[in-house]
């Protein structure tokens, strides 16, 4: 090798090693970027309050401060949702924003409507199947409903949300409005959605399932 290649080759080997220390932070700091979709139904739509209010708007808020600029929340919720209606709205969304994490926040417009359980725990396989062939997380929030639809219903209801998790082997948070001394958070006046002040209530109760799911991500 000539002096004049030898020294074109160092020359070289400088320019890629400082290149390379250019771009380390920027790799930094997309490594463990993630996107959340949040897909629920009223409860999660903030319905009632002004959209900035509501739970899903505070998990952004909350990312950033630990992360400025590095996950991003993508809420798809929708008003008076079933698991029928999502299990078709949910591919692509999916398709759409190709999310890392998928939480499903669905069920209690159907327990109110008084579907069959075993529909319903269809419907919540087909949205975690739909989920995890995107290659995203899942995460499933339970429900409970009002009492006077009679004790055996209510049981199934519930069980329904259980039996899915230990099957699908999801994440599950048994009762997503569940307030402190296992009392329900602060409702609205139709005594069915939360008020502003149990916004941040229903993100505590969501958290250590999101950061347990953002760190395995890691």
């Amino acid at each position: 090798m000539s002096l004049q290649s030898e020294g074109i080759g160092r020359r070289w080997l400088i320019a890629a090693r400082l290149l390379f220390l250019l771009a380390a932070p920027l790799l930094a700091g997309t490594a463990g970027a993630a996107t959340i979709l949040v897909f629920g139904d009223s409860i999660s739509a903030a319905y009632g309050l002004e959209a900035n209010r509501g739970w899903v708007v505070r998990l952004q808020q909350k990312l950033d401060k630990t992360a400025p600029g590095k996950h991003r929340v993508i809420n798809g919720s929708l008003s008076g949702e079933t698991t029928s209606g999502g299990s078709l709205r949910l591919p692509p969304l999916l398709a759409r924003h190709d999310p890392d994490i998928v939480v499903i926040e669905l069920g209690g417009n159907d327990g109110l409507r008084g579907q069959p359980p075993k529909a319903i725990a269809a419907n919540l396989k087909k949205m975690i199947d739909a989920a995890r062939g995107s290659g995203a997380q899942v995460l499933l929030f339970g429900m409970k409903i009002p009492p006077n639809y009679g004790r055996v219903y209510t049981e199934a209801f519930e069980k329904t949300f259980v039996t899915v998790s230990e099957q699908e082997k999801v994440p599950l948070l048994p009762f997503f409005l569940a307030g402190k001394d296992g009392q329900l958070v602060t409702l609205q006046a139709d005594g069915i959605h939360p008020t502003a002040a149990a916004q941040q209530v229903l993100l505590d109760n969501a958290w250590p399932l999101i950061e347990k799911a953002l760190k395995s991500l890691r």
